[in-house]
């Protein structure tokens, strides 16, 4: 009975990890720039700037030119809530 609750709750926590977990998504296309904070890649005939640091994985050598295929997550930096919630609308009685 034990194992079952102990299993219940490893796959209960692993599921709540995973949905935790914040979107990936992808860009690919040639480099127009690169910086020590920022790479600008050519997406159509939109250009995609995507921030980078220290902690950005790169493979390969990445250059002005090169094509890659980066891959980003959207994180919130900073979220301001203003005066309270919208109030919702009275409907007006028809006589």
């Amino acid at each position: 009975m034990k194992l079952i609750a102990a299993l219940t709750g490893i796959t209960l926590l692993a599921a709540s990890t995973v949905y935790a977990a914040p979107k990936s998504y992808q860009v690919t296309g040639p480099v127009l720039e690169v910086k020590d904070d920022m790479i600008v890649v050519q997406k159509g005939s939109e250009k995609w700037q995507i921030a980078k640091d220290k902690d950005t994985k790169v493979t390969g050598d990445v250059k002005v030119g090169s094509k890659v295929t980066i891959m980003y997550t959207m994180k919130a930096a900073s979220i301001e809530a203003k005066d309270g919630a919208a109030k919702p609308e009275k409907k007006e009685k028809k006589k």
